[in-house]
C-alpha cells in the first residue's frame, strides 16, 4: 500500500499538527486522563459529502481511535477495548443534542491454538499461526468482532436495541481484519482489509449504507524534532518539506457512508456530528486475569473522549479543562465560552513570532467558525451555539483533483470547516482563523480587528486530495 495513496472512506483520519503548539498529533493524547486509555483516545473525526463518483448522495463518517500505533506493535498488536462504548452521533436540528447515535461494541475471541510439545498440548504465545488471506483465516488465533446498534434521541435510555445488519446474510457481528502483522503472515493485505468493508441495513433508513472498522495509516503529517524545539519553524512558509515523524503510524478508524436522507431531519439540511468514547464507572482488577476476564467491569458509561473538531482541545481549550471538555456534551459549551471568545492561542503566537493577535473581544468570529457554523454555508436555521463539527448536505459536492485544500478560505465550500475531507488542510484553516482570517472578509468582524489576518500562516506540512483516492 502506498504511503498515502490509501481509500478516501478507509483512510487513517490523522491531520497536520500545528507549529504554534507542541502538540502530539490533532487529538492525539490532548488530554492528561486520556492518556492513560489509548485504546479509547479518539484522534480524528471526518464528515463531508461522498466524493466518489455516483456516490453523491451519501455522507461518509470517520472517526480514529487509538493513535501513534507502530507497525512493530506484536505480539498483541491494538485491538479496541471490549469493555468500552464507541460512538458517532449526529444532531440533525441544531438544538446540540444528538438524534441518532451509531454504538460500537467490540469482542475477542481466543481460539487457543495449541501445539504438540512432547506429547503435550501446548498454547501458542501468538496472534496467529500462519499466513492469512481474505479467503482463509484458520491460523487466526484471536477473532476480534464488532456489533453496531442505532439510538434515536437520548443515547442514553429505555431505546430499545435496533442492531445495524449485514445486507447480505442480516447477521449483526462483524469481523475486524486483524492488524497488519507484516506479508508473511498477511501476503497481501489491502485485499484482505477490502474484505472487511461490508453492505449493511440500518434501522430506519432506507437504502445500502457501506461500513468498514480496522487499522489504517494515520496520514498525520508533523516534524516532531522541530516542532519540540520552541517551535523551530517558519510559521509563514514554505509549504512542503518537512520530515513526516508519524510516516509509520497507524489508527483504527470506524467509517460508516450512509444515505444523506437518514441522517437529515425535514427541511433542515445541516447536520453536526461527533463521536466519544465510553468506560463503565467501576472497574476492579482481578488477582487471577484471564484472557477475556482481566478486570470487572460496571456502572454507568462514563464518557472520556469527545472529538469533533480537529485542534479545539489541544490549542483551545485550557490544560485544567481538557479533562472536563472529553467528558462533556455539546449542550453544555457554555462552560468553555471563555476559551472561544477570548482565545489564548492568537497570545502564544504574537509572543513567539510577533504576529499581532487579533483585538476584538469577544472574538465573534471565532464563535462562528467553532459554534454555529457560518450563515448561508453550514448554520442551522435554529442553531445552540455548541463545538461540533457541522455539515450542508446541500452545498455540492468539489470533484477529487479540484478540492482547494483551504477549504471555505479557499473559496471550496465544500471543505472545512463545513465538515472536514480528507485532504482539507484543517491546520493552516485553523491558524490562519485563529488570526483573524474571517475578519478580513467581515464575519464576525472587520479587517481592521485583525492585523495579521491576511498572513497565510502554515505548519510548512502539505496535504491535500491528491493523496487519497476518491473510492470507498
Amino acid at each position: 500500500m502506498k504511503l498515502r495513496q490509501i481509500t478516501l472512506a478507509l483512510m487513517t483520519a490523522g491531520m497536520l499538527a500545528a507549529t504554534v503548539l507542541p502538540v502530539y498529533a490533532s487529538s492525539h493524547r490532548e488530554a492528561p486522563f486520556i492518556t492513560e486509555h489509548p485504546k479509547v483516545d479518539a484522534t480524528d473525526f471526518y464528515i463531508f459529502r461522498s466524493y466518489e463518483s455516483g456516490r453523491s448522495g451519501y455522507v461518509t463518517i470517520v472517526a480514529n481511535y487509538q493513535p501513534l500505533q507502530a507497525p512493530y506493535g506484536g505480539p498483541n498488536y491494538f485491538t479496541l477495548d471490549p469493555e468500552a462504548l464507541y460512538e458517532i452521533h449526529v444532531d440533525n436540528n441544531g438544538d446540540a443534542r444528538e438524534d441518532i447515535t451509531f454504538q460500537f461494541r467490540f469482542n475477542n475471541t481466543l481460539r487457543d491454538t495449541k501445539l504438540d510439545i512432547g506429547g503435550k498440548q501446548i498454547s501458542i504465545p501468538l496472534i496467529n499461526s500462519g499466513a492469512i488471506s481474505a479467503t482463509d483465516t484458520r491460523a487466526l488465533n484471536v477473532l476480534e468482532t464488532y456489533t453496531v446498534n442505532v439510538m434515536r434521541n437520548s443515547r442514553r435510555g429505555n431505546n430499545s436495541l435496533q442492531y445495524v445488519t449485514n445486507a447480505a446474510t442480516a447477521e449483526r457481528n462483524f469481523a475486524k481484519p486483524v492488524d497488519n502483522i507484516g506479508t508473511k503472515s498477511i501476503p497481501d493485505y489491502a485485499a484482505y482489509a477490502n474484505s472487511h468493508i461490508y453492505n449493511v441495513n440500518i434501522p430506519g433508513c432506507q437504502g445500502i449504507s457501506r461500513m468498514f472498522v480496522g487499522q489504517r495509516k494515520d496520514p498525520f503529517v508533523v516534524n516532531l524534532g522541530e516542532t519540540f524545539d520552541l517551535i523551530n519553524t517558519a510559521p509563514t512558509g514554505p509549504v512542503n518539506g518537512k520530515t513526516d515523524s508519524l510516516a509509520d503510524s497507524n489508527v483504527t478508524s470506524l467509517v460508516l457512508e450512509i444515505p444523506t436522507a437518514c441522517l437529515t431531519n425535514g427541511s433542515e439540511p445541516v447536520i453536526g456530528a461527533w463521536t466519544t468514547a465510553s468506560l463503565r464507572q467501576g472497574r476492579l482488577l482481578r488477582s487471577q486475569p484471564s484472557f477475556d476476564r482481566p478486570a470487572k467491569e460496571g456502572g454507568p458509561w462514563v464518557q472520556v473522549s469527545r472529538l469533533s473538531a480537529p485542534l479545539v482541545n489541544e490549542v483551545v481549550i485550557g490544560l485544567k479543562d481538557k479533562n472536563k471538555f472529553n467528558a462533556s456534551k455539546p449542550q453544555d459549551d457554555g462552560q468553555f465560552a471563555d476559551y472561544v471568545t477570548h482565545p489564548t492561542l492568537p497570545a502564544l503566537i504574537e509572543l513567539l513570532f510577533n504576529a499581532p493577535a487579533p483585538t476584538n473581544f469577544p472574538r465573534n468570529d471565532l464563535v462562528i467558525a467553532f459554534l454555529t457554523g457560518v450563515s448561508g454555508i453550514n448554520q442551522p436555521a435554529n442553531v445552540k451555539a455548541a463545538e461540533m463539527l457541522r455539515l450542508n448536505t446541500t452545498t455540492p459536492v468539489t470533484t477529487a483533483g479540484t478540492q482547494s485544500n483551504l477549504g471555505v478560505i479557499g473559496g471550496d465550500n465544500a471543505g472545512f470547516p463545513n465538515g472536514r475531507r480528507p485532504g482539507d488542510d484543517v491546520v493552516d484553516i485553523a491558524l490562519r482563523v485563529m488570526m483573524g482570517k474571517l475578519c478580513t472578509i467581515n464575519v464576525g468582524c472587520v479587517p481592521t480587528d485583525a492585523a495579521a489576518g491576511g498572513l497565510d500562516l502554515t505548519d510548512g506540512a502539505l496535504v491535500n486530495d491528491s493523496m487519497f483516492d476518491s473510492t470507498f
